[in-house]
């Protein structure tokens, strides 16, 4: 996969901004989110949500740039770069097997750290690439995959990467067997009129 990480060896804080909230079952929730007038029936906007990766847990393999090393990215690291996933684009590759960032089909609006979860939300750009439609409507098929810069790594001596810093510079569309996480999803998310004229067609 294609995660591009700006490496550093020194690892510095930054503060973190966002709302925070009360999970249901008392865990602390982070959310950023940019928000756009609703415009029904937009026929370039297929909204879309799906967990992008998990915090404080090593990728079940390594992402492009680790060198060969899994990676943990901290909670506290994943809850200060929210901010720096707002606006950034979604993309993918022919093969949906890695990162294209110059094939960018959609936009990040809304991202929350959920427990383990770091969450997004957006839209798909669906009239400018309608052949991504079929494929990403395969129940449980795909999955996502960061893009990073400037990441600063806490031991790079260490057979485990720890992210404490960095900066998210966009986002991919792949399935979840080529993700650095498996764990991760993705699925778009029809209105209610839109599923009811699907069915009855």
């Amino acid at each position: 996969m294609g995660d591009g990480l700006g490496l550093h060896r020194k690892s510095t804080g930054m503060a973190c901004r966002g709302g925070l909230a009360q999970g249901s079952a008392g865990m602390e929730l982070r959310a950023m989110a940019v928000e756009f007038p609703v415009v029904h029936g937009h026929p370039n906007r297929l909204p879309f949500e799906g967990v992008l990766t998990l915090v404080d847990i090593a990728s079940d393999k390594a992402p492009s740039g680790a060198r060969g090393h899994r990676v943990i990215l901290t909670r506290s690291a994943a809850e200060a770069a929210l901010p720096s996933l707002l606006g950034m684009a979604v993309d993918y590759k022919a093969g949906w097997d890695g990162h294209d960032a110059r094939q960018k089909c959609g936009i990040i609006t809304a991202a929350e750290v959920d427990g383990k979860r770091l969450t997004v939300s957006g839209y798909l750009f669906a009239r400018d690439f309608p052949e991504m439609e079929s494929k990403i409507q395969v129940e449980g098929a795909m999955g996502m995959s960061y893009e990073l810069a400037d990441a600063h790594v806490a031991d790079m001596r260490a057979p485990v990467w720890t992210l404490t810093r960095a900066t998210f510079t966009g986002a991919a569309i792949l399935l979840r067997e080529k993700a650095a996480y498996r764990s991760t999803s993705f699925r778009v998310k029809r209105p209610a009129v839109a599923r009811r004229a699907a069915l009855a067609r």
